[in-house]
């Protein structure tokens, strides 16, 4: 039952100009980026929250700030549109930025991947020293999910800024979930820079079953939930989802110019193994064969944009790739083997989940037997769907008994919604 999350968050939009002044030259370089992405902005460009700084900075200024952070928390000298390529960004990392405008940045937070980004899926991530801020970084990924009170102790704020990639088995929102849940606890403000959702256009997937729980699935929401990380944020406030339906206090800074309808190119790759628009698109419906003996592409340049298994027919798939150890890729599944697949980077891009993929790779399996393991319930977050495919049910009878579900989820959805 949805709660009223007025009270709840604070949607700033502060118009107060960049008025910081600062005698350094990179304290300058840093303002005249902002000046100059605010005097060429359109209406067709979308800014990042990160790039408000007249909305956030009067907000940090004088705290002592924590942030969460990873290889995607920038600040754009250009706003991002769709007709980019990476290599015509010009921006600064949010910490290195923030740390040259004299503001008091204490620590920062490292979620799967690492706070640079490099770690493979899965990883442990260790508590370090930023090598080029020489802040702490404290892990909030491996045995360390939640942070203690005595990480939390010396902290006024918390900044969360990171690009997600809206599948609900992408872990970022689950440490989200945590770090809310321990600043709810120790009286600490949470302020989310949003960013787009590049899968923000649709909503698809089993909805999942609370008897599933686990941190690649924390809520009762389908595979696909078409919010931005912002408006996620608030729905883990407004339906209670913190442990004792605490709530956490929450300021969202929006992003602008930006509708769930369009089509956003991440200019940085969110993880290592989604390196491409294509991976990130294929990737809700690709991800379940992580529960599967059929490798995602991990180990190759082709991730979550081919898959393939040595147990699949190579009458049937014609595609082969032998995965080797990568970057994102220490230990890839079938290391060394010929996998025989289908190659997807040519592949239009997707508006559903298509479980035609997995509902074939099934089918002309050998051995079916083998074909499941234990993490593809975790990651369906229910069993029927494993069930549903190894009776034979097809693609369209297994999307009709999602609809109800998703029909509950949409409405509920509507309610936090900051871009339509």
């Amino acid at each position: 039952m949805f709660k009223n999350t007025v009270l709840l968050f604070v949607l700033v939009l502060i118009s107060c100009g960049s008025k910081i002044k600062d005698d350094s030259a990179q304290n300058s370089e840093i303002l005249s980026q902002v000046q100059d992405e605010n005097s060429t902005k359109t209406e067709n460009k979308i800014i990042v929250g990160a790039n408000s700084t007249e909305a956030y900075l009067p907000i940090l200024k004088g705290k002592r700030v924590g942030i969460v952070a990873n290889q995607t928390s920038v600040i754009f000298k250009e706003s991002a549109s769709s007709q980019k390529a990476p290599n015509d960004y010009n921006y600064t990392h949010l910490v290195d930025s923030l740390v040259a405008l004299n503001l008091d940045i204490k620590q920062v937070f490292a979620t799967e991947h690492g706070f640079r980004g490099k770690a493979d899926a899965g990883e442990t991530v260790k508590d370090d020293i930023d090598s080029k801020t020489k802040l702490p970084i404290v892990s909030i990924y491996g045995k360390n999910k939640k942070p203690s009170k005595a990480q939390l102790k010396d902290l006024d704020i918390i900044v969360f800024d990171i690009q997600d990639v809206g599948a609900r088995f992408y872990t970022y929102i689950s440490s989200l979930h945590y770090l809310m849940e321990a600043c709810a606890e120790a009286n600490i403000p949470v302020i989310v820079f949003d960013r787009p959702n590049p899968n923000g256009h649709y909503i698809d997937g089993p909805i999942l079953e609370m008897s599933n729980k686990s941190f690649v699935g924390m809520h009762p929401i389908p595979v696909v939930h078409g919010m931005t990380i912002g408006e996620y944020a608030q729905m883990i406030n407004g339906e209670g989802w913190l442990e004792n339906e605490i709530k956490c206090e929450l300021t969202v800074i929006p992003i602008k110019n930006y509708t769930h309808e369009k089509t956003y190119s991440l200019p940085i790759k969110p993880s290592p193994n989604l390196p491409t628009d294509v991976a990130i698109n294929l990737y809700p419906s690709l991800c379940f064969f992580e529960g599967t003996n059929v490798s995602a592409g991990r180990g190759t340049s082709g991730q979550f944009q081919v898959y393939g298994s040595p147990f699949l027919d190579k009458d049937d798939y014609t595609f082969k790739f032998v995965p080797q150890p990568n970057e994102g890729a220490k230990y890839p599944k079938h290391k060394g083997e010929v996998c025989y697949g289908e190659d997807l980077r040519d592949s239009k891009p997707l508006g559903k989940i298509h479980l035609d993929y997995l509902i074939k790779a099934y089918s002309n399996s050998i051995g079916k037997q083998e074909f499941f393991n234990d993490y593809f319930i975790k990651l369906a977050g229910t069993k029927q769907l494993q069930d549903q495919i190894e009776s034979g049910v097809s693609e369209k009878d297994i999307k009709a008994s999602w609809a109800k579900g998703l029909a509950e989820f949409k409405t509920m959805r509507s309610e936090y919604l900051i871009y339509k």
